[in-house]
């Protein structure tokens, strides 16, 4: 298991949270969603480290309740942080 898979199989989301983000990692194609979850952009080796950095910073505003929290692009970071972990990259296999 590579460092960002193991990172990521330690993180503790609400069920609900990591299904919907599992069911889209299945979907993802980079081209098309990548800048959906991370409008800034980032590749290569920042990539899997800005996703990282922006998903704490979600779920951080998850459990604090704030106001500007979206559930969508947490859904978005957490697919896009499963699937570009995964030993494929971002491709679908």
């Amino acid at each position: 298991m590579s460092i960002a898979a193991n990172a990521f199989a330690q993180l503790v989301r609400p069920r609900l949270l990591a299904a919907a983000a599992r069911a889209g990692a299945a979907m993802y194609r980079r081209e098309r969603d990548l800048a959906g979850a991370l409008p800034g952009g980032a590749s290569g080796r920042g990539l899997v480290a800005a996703l990282t950095a922006a998903e704490a910073a979600a779920d951080a505003d998850r459990r604090a309740h704030a106001p500007g929290y979206s559930v969508s692009r947490h859904v978005r970071l957490l697919a896009a942080l499963l699937a570009e972990s995964r030993p494929t990259g971002g491709c679908a296999a």
